[in-house]
């Protein structure tokens, strides 16, 4: 009895997948559960797989080719193999792009971040008008980049900028904010957190208030300060946002153009040129495509690998439990 009774829930197993019909007879050639279930999801997944061929793919395979030519962007270029690339080594005015980004990165990365953390804190806690504090910092990112910087060129400009303004009515020295390069590059910096604060508040915020507040009830009971349940709770809770707007933020960094390119242009004397408003410089300007073809390749490596090493190296990256 107990053999029959294992062949028929075999039976049974092997009939729900499709495997064998209901008398024992030839495997049935009806789809699976399984199979169906793999079906709809393709289905759903196919036109956004579409639009990423389509949309990114090609795009990025189109631009390795283009690197590997001498081109104008009319008419077939000429092939020439990996000559941009070695270009790159020898210039000068690429390196100092790749440094003002790393800088950028350096500075602006954390210091939004940081910023960020703290304001959602005070905005999570018990404080007046925190629905206006809140809507008066997601404000920036309501708008794009280039009216940001048209307002930051309205504050900065060294002729009738409103910030030189007030300096003078202080009797205090106006700043040469377009014509030096540490002023210009600072002018730059200052408008991106400005931009950058509010998105980054805002993941905060939602991390904060996917916390418990029986942790921090426990925490003061167990003797923890203000700052020791900062530290020791509220950093570690909120890990997998700071790992996803690290990411996110390394790579706006990396892709910074807008802001650059309306307030600065680049100078003065390179002082504010970031690798792709060089690329832009080359590919729209003096029309050396394939040269800004190389130039946004060796980007698109240099964010991957961070996002790879990044990813693989963080422990925050999936939610706490």
């Amino acid at each position: 009895m107990t053999g029959m009774s294992s062949a028929s829930t075999a039976l049974r197993k092997r009939a729900a997948y499709g495997t064998a019909t209901a008398d024992g007879g030839k495997p049935s050639r009806r789809p699976t559960r399984r199979y169906r279930e793999s079906l709809v999801g393709y289905a759903f997944l196919t036109p956004t797989l579409i639009l990423l061929g389509v949309f990114v793919l090609l795009p990025l395979v189109g631009a390795v080719v283009i690197s590997l030519q001498k081109t104008n962007g009319f008419g077939a270029g000429t092939f020439t193999g990996l000559e941009n690339y070695a270009r790159l080594v020898r210039d000068p005015v690429f390196w100092r792009s790749t440094l003002n980004t790393a800088l950028f990165t350096a500075i602006v990365t954390p210091v939004s971040m940081l910023l960020g953390l703290g304001v959602a804190v005070l905005l999570n806690s018990v404080l007046p008008a925190r629905g206006l504090f809140r809507s008066i910092l997601i404000v920036p990112m309501a708008i794009s980049g280039v009216a940001t910087a048209l307002i930051g060129t309205l504050v900065f400009d060294q002729n009738n900028g409103v910030l030189d303004k007030m300096l003078r009515s202080l009797g205090l020295p106006a700043i040469q904010w377009q014509s030096g390069s540490t002023a210009a590059f600072v002018s730059v910096v200052l408008v991106t957190l400005w931009w950058r604060v509010g998105f980054n508040m805002l993941i905060y915020l939602a991390g904060l208030q996917g916390i418990n507040p029986y942790l921090y009830e426990a925490a003061r009971l167990d003797g923890a300060n203000g700052w020791q349940q900062f530290r020791y709770l509220t950093v570690p809770m909120v890990g997998p946002s700071s790992f996803f707007l690290l990411i996110m933020n390394v790579i706006y960094s990396f892709q910074v153009f807008d802001i650059v390119f309306v307030m600065t242009g680049g100078g003065p004397q390179n002082a504010t040129s970031v690798l792709v408003t060089y690329a832009y410089d080359n590919g729209f300007v003096t029309r050396d495509q394939g040269y800004a073809a190389a130039i946004g390749v060796v980007l698109l490596l240099a964010t991957m690998t961070f996002t790879a090493v990044r990813w693989r190296s963080s422990r925050n990256r999936d939610p706490v439990e």
